[in-house]
């Protein structure tokens, strides 16, 4: 009886408990959430939000969809007059008002039935010219300038000899002279060929997205539109940069010729005369280009931002409608992991420059691509090069000049489109002529070049007649770039060339791309098929990742090989072809599918299975890069690069460390999974260089065990952290109206000591500068930490170093007269159990980024010691030798921040430890080796939960790219492919948000209402029984 009465209220309770469950229905994190401003913080009452719609409508009728149903005040619609507003839109422009109720009324409009996502209007901003020639970047002085991170246009080299990146602290000299007298671009690719034979860009569309064009310009016979899309009121090019791009591709003055001289141009005027521009407007001028039915789209701009969705998605958008978007790579050489975006798209033509001598121009962006990191490895980029040093065009008004860039070309590639174009009949464009079947011509008739390798050139230098004999017989079908993997290759093939296969290794991923010319969708018809040419072929497993859906005109095909265990003592070479088929619907008039059978070559080098000792793990897993998260440099030094965002990859910035390991005779692996996914056994040395990330549990005990027991050596190479210089570093952004914080120092040192504390080692948090030499070797040691615990018997060096953290001086850690020198431990080595373990507290000397010496020797000597257990006798020098150890508290150690919401960026806080496909096939999909206990998502101690974004970048969420097949999912389904996901099909490489947010509240509330109706059905059987058998005994006594 009690146990009914007890019943009853906790059915009611649970009841209450779900409903109020159900009420609470967590909303969609916008895009971007800000942090709260200081009273510093500048007054502005409105921040402009782009609000996009699941379809197309007039503007008018999204904004009254809007008025009737958004409640909350504090929001006005913005009207834009241009000339899109003729055409339907997918988009709308609200000011909202910043204070505490801003979030909510972003939630509101976002949970809309027909509003996908509400975001920032970006701002762009391209490098400025000042009278002396030189470029302001995106940085000056430590101080980001107003507007979105991007790449420099164009640039005079004039009287100058030397030339800065926009973004990069590189500086190159160009005192040696051209090797060949300036000439005009356009015989140098044969133009003139096509022009005799009367091709001249007749009848193409060309949209020149830039600074505008004046009106009657004597270099141009076929300016047929001018539309100003920016908040001045004017058409004319101010600047001067729109006119000389239009004349690369269709000038017509003798001493500066363009290509296509018959070119329609359209001047979208997209840039302010202070060089800014906003999304809100390249969206408009984008959905005006799509109405207009453009061509050829020319975009000499871009950043290292591919997270900004609008604009992402827009560029997708555009070459799914047939026009051929062509892009510079960005100008932040030469620099590797330095793309820019969207030129970094697949289904964008990517061009880098060459001087006339056919090298690589050092300004001139290299690969890979680092959407792909860590899971994964980068695409191919550029697609192509071609001269952009000195290159002629058009002046304001009348004249030629040259500019240098590769934002010049650019152009000289859209000039080549447009000439390419107007050889097809026009009345067969539309049926040959596409985003993939053009790039196609371009990267199959293009000349490879001796020198450069395939993350410097793409195909090769850009040869107009080859590309146009390649068109005139063009039948639609798809095709792999690069169509060749040639480990005898090199240097093109770098760094497949540098290193063979050999078994045990942990998979070498390449990266293809699938280019579609059938159609812009389309499907792969089943796996694809390894096709050995001989018998040792079967010595080779190949793992695919790829597209299912192949949108637009691109997807991608993945390799993961491994050589077999019995592989293990081949010596050779493996060939053998690789295919896939791919199909798209008929096209019109056509009753069956396109299909096309795609060819990979493989030529693979094959080496006994090294020994241990020789063989290096470089730990990718735990390294976080820009975007999203505004992640410092890692030298304080740099002014005009404050974002570490060049994928601190082996093959980009550290790809110096790559070559210098290899010559040194080692073989060095890749782990993109958690540290238990790696067999300690087959390794020398795990090298730790510059780590962001946090660490699992599993992960610290396992590296525990296998130093101690299995006689792994552990190489760490740190830098700085210090809470006060981050908070100081910290910056108001006026473009996003947030607060841009660092998720962390130059390394996550809190981390670092939790992963190094079992062998009683731990960095502190002073930043440390200075010369230092030993062995005759000198060194700078640039905004590294110092050691501060441990243990007896070990070996450690310090040397009188400027403390910078002391003085806060955080932009500038130059020497000072008032700063003292003190003696700082910075290199630390001991022998823990079987194995090794060696740190030093900077990563710079390492890193090509803001490299001022190296200390290549220094790690050499590092690895002699964790891989081999060779002592250097200056290393061990009896002097440095430690009789007590080195100690501090706990509670002494750098803290971690608890105002940041790490989770957004980690791999591991609050995600599940599992073995990704960059680890030997083995244990793909576990937990890792030896490893019983189920995996548990790491948590920060005393960790707050807050909303995405504040005290953070303004790039704050992260968003799949969506194929048209999945476009009917529910709005807020993140569940397909995510960016750092492209390229995997059958995982994701980072958080998501999924449609079950929902779910669990409803299921509860629909359980705990059944439950209550049960309990009550009960009760009222019951009481009805008695009130019936008490009758009974009534009539019976």
């Amino acid at each position: 009886m009690t146990a009914r009465r007890v019943s009853l209220p906790l059915a009611l309770l649970a009841a209450l408990l779900a409903a109020s469950l159900l009420r609470y229905v967590p909303s969609p994190r916008p895009p971007e959430t800000l942090g709260p401003a200081p009273a510093a913080a500048p007054n502005r009452t409105g921040v402009n939000y782009i609000v996009r719609f699941t379809r197309y409508e007039r503007a008018e009728d999204h904004r009254s969809y809007l008025e009737a149903r958004v409640r909350s005040p504090g929001w006005r619609w913005i009207a834009r007059r241009n000339p899109a507003s003729a055409y339907p839109t997918d988009f709308g422009l609200v000011s909202i008002e910043e204070g505490p109720a801003r979030e909510g009324l972003i939630g509101e409009i976002g949970r809309l039935g027909l509003v996908k996502d509400v975001s920032l209007d970006l701002s762009y901003g391209r490098g400025l010219l000042r009278e002396s020639g030189e470029r302001v970047g995106a940085f000056v002085d430590g101080m980001k300038r107003p507007g979105k991170i991007f790449t420099s246009m164009s640039f005079s080299e004039g009287e100058g000899e030397y030339y800065t990146t926009a973004i990069s602290n590189s500086s190159i000299s160009w005192r040696r002279h051209l090797l060949t007298p300036r000439s005009q671009v356009t015989s140098m690719f044969g133009a003139g060929t096509l022009w005799e034979k009367g091709y001249t860009g007749r009848k193409v569309k060309m949209a020149i997205f830039d600074t505008g064009i004046r009106a009657g310009h004597p270099h141009f016979r076929n300016i047929k539109e001018r539309t100003n899309w920016t908040n001045e009121d004017t058409l004319n090019d101010n600047l001067g940069h729109g006119t000389f791009v239009a004349g690369v591709i269709a000038g017509v003055d003798a001493e500066c010729l363009g290509f296509a001289p018959d070119t329609e141009i359209y001047a979208f005027r997209v840039f302010t005369d202070a060089q800014v521009s906003y999304t809100s407007w390249f969206l408009d001028a984008f959905n005006y280009a799509i109405a207009t039915k453009m061509d050829v789209l020319n975009l000499s701009i871009g950043g290292p931002d591919y997270l900004d969705l609008p604009f992402v998605e827009k560029v997708w958008e555009i070459t799914a409608n047939n026009i051929i978007m062509v892009s510079a790579i960005g100008n932040d050489g030469p620099l590797y992991g330095t793309l820019n975006n969207p030129a970094d798209q697949s289904d964008v033509i990517g061009v880098g420059g060459i001087d006339y001598s056919d090298h690589i121009a050092s300004f001139s962006s290299r690969g890979m691509s680092t959407w792909e990191i860590p899971h994964g490895y980068g695409r191919v980029k550029p697609d192509v090069v071609a001269y952009g040093r000195e290159i002629m065009g058009s002046k304001i008004s009348t004249g030629c000049k040259s500019l240098s860039g590769t934002s010049v070309a650019s152009p000289v590639v859209a000039g080549v489109v447009c000439l390419l174009v107007s050889v097809i009949p026009e009345s067969k464009r539309r049926e040959i002529l596409n985003p993939a079947s053009m790039k196609q011509a371009l990267v199959e008739g293009a000349a490879k070049l001796s020198g450069p390798n395939m993350y410097e050139q793409g195909a090769g230098r850009v040869a107009l007649l080859e590309s146009y004999e390649i068109l005139k017989s063009y039948q639609p079908r798809a095709s792999i770039f690069p169509s060749v993997l040639d480990f005898s290759d090199c240097p093109y093939s770098w760094p497949f060339c540098r290193q063979p296969l050999y078994a045990g290794a942990m998979p070498v991923i390449f990266n293809a791309t699938i280019l579609n010319g059938m159609g812009v969708i389309g499907y792969v018809d089943g796996p694809p098929t390894w096709h050995p040419s001989n018998e040792e072929g079967n010595l080779l497993s190949i793992h695919f990742s790829y597209s299912d859906v192949i949108w637009p005109w691109t997807g991608y095909l993945a390799l993961h090989m491994q050589i077999k265990e019995e592989g293990a003592q081949y010596s050779g070479e493996i060939e053998g072809n690789v295919t896939i088929r791919v199909y798209s619907p008929p096209s019109q008039g056509e009753k069956s599918p396109r299909s096309s059978t795609c060819v990979l070559q493989l030529r693979l080098k094959v080496v006994p299975t090294p020994p241990r000792s020789k063989r290096i793990l470089w730990d990718q897993f735990h390294s976080i890069k820009y975007p999203p998260g505004y992640i410092p440099r890692d030298s304080l030094d740099v002014r005009n690069d404050i974002l570490d965002w060049h994928g601190d990859h082996l093959h980009t910035n550290f790809h110096l460390v790559f070559n210098m390991l290899r010559d040194s005779g080692y073989y060095v692996e890749t782990l993109g999974s958690p540290l238990t996914c790696f067999d300690a056994l087959q390794y020398g040395t795990l090298l730790l260089v510059d780590l962001e990330d946090e660490y699992f549990e599993e992960e610290i005990e396992k590296l525990r065990g296998d130093v101690i027991n299995s006689g792994l050596g552990v190489a760490v190479f740190a830098d700085w952290y210090n809470v006060d210089t981050m908070v100081k570093m910290r910056f108001f952004d006026d473009n996003t109206r947030s607060w841009w914080t660092p998720v962390t120092g130059g390394a996550n040192v809190p981390a670092l000591n939790d992963l190094l504390a079992p062998f009683g080692i731990a960095f502190g948090d002073k930043i440390l500068n200075g010369d230092f030499s030993m062995d005759g070797e000198q060194s700078r040691y640039a905004s590294g930490t110092d050691i501060v615990k441990f243990p007896r018997g070990g070996y450690v060096h310090s040397f009188p170093f400027q403390d910078s953290s002391e003085s806060g001086a955080t932009q500038n850690v130059l020497l000072s007269a008032g700063m003292s020198k003190a003696d700082s431990p910075i290199l630390g080595l001991v022998e823990v159990g079987e194995g090794r373990v060696a740190v030093y507290g900077d990563s710079n000397c390492l890193d090509s980024s803001h490299m001022v010496t190296n200390c290549y020797w220094l790690l050499r000597k590092i690895l002699d010691f964790t891989s081999g257990n060779i002592r250097d006798p200056m290393l061990f020098s009896p002097s440095v030798k430690q009789n007590n150890p080195l100690y501090i508290d706990d509670n002494q150690l750098p803290s971690r921040r608890t105002d940041v919401n790490f989770s957004t960026y980690s791999s591991v806080v609050e995600k599940e430890l599992i073995c990704r496909s960059d680890s030997r096939f083995e244990v793909w999909g576990t937990k890792g080796y030896n490893l019983q206990v189920r995996g548990r998502n790491r948590k920060l101690p005393g960790y707050p939960v807050i909303d995405l974004g504040r005290d953070l970048n303004s790039t704050a969420e992260v968003f799949p790219k969506t194929h048209p097949k999945s476009r009917d999912k529910r709005k807020g389904d993140s569940s397909g492919n995510g960016y750092l996901g492209l390229f995997y099909r059958d995982e994701l490489d980072m958080p998501v948000l999924v449609a079950s947010h929902w779910l669990a509240p409803a299921v509860i509330a629909v359980a705990g209402i059944l439950l209550f109706f049960s309990f009550w059905r009960i009760r009222q059987k019951r009481r009805r029984r008695r009130k019936g058998s008490g009758s009974v005994r009534m009539a019976n006594p």
